[in-house]
């Protein structure tokens, strides 16, 4: 995880159990888009991903999948079971600042780095989600 902050990860909120329902309940970068996120639980980053979509948007997704969303059913099944086991669940995220450039073409930090995050960190739950 310190290598996640190294880069300019911070925590952003965390999930929460009401009933049988989960909620991401975010302090901030709600609205921002092009972003990358990591699901964190004592200390361990178990999931990474980025979205083009605002993280809020996103994070409905592992909130209410769809019968369809294979990935999203997934996580809402291990985040579920985590928050019922009364452990916490950190969303740390890394805003792009829309800074990086190569030549005229602005580069997406978020499909810049998420490969190569998930190589290095082996998150669990990565491909577990596919």
């Amino acid at each position: 995880m310190n290598s996640l902050i190294d880069i300019g990860f911070r925590k952003v909120g965390e999930w929460e159990i009401i009933g049988e329902n989960i909620n991401p309940n975010l302090s901030e970068l709600a609205d921002s888009s092009n972003i990358l996120y990591a699901f964190i639980s004592d200390g361990e980053a178990l999931y990474v991903g980025k979205t083009t979509q605002t993280l809020q948007k996103r994070l409905y997704g592992y909130k209410k999948p769809g019968p369809t969303q294979v990935t999203n059913i997934k996580g809402n099944k291990f985040l579920k079971e985590l928050l019922k086991g009364g452990k916490a669940v950190d969303i740390y995220a890394l805003p792009d600042n829309g800074l990086h450039h190569f030549g005229v073409f602005h580069l997406n930090l978020a499909a810049g780095l998420e490969d190569s995050i998930i190589m290095t960190l082996k998150p669990k739950w990565n491909g577990s989600l596919k």
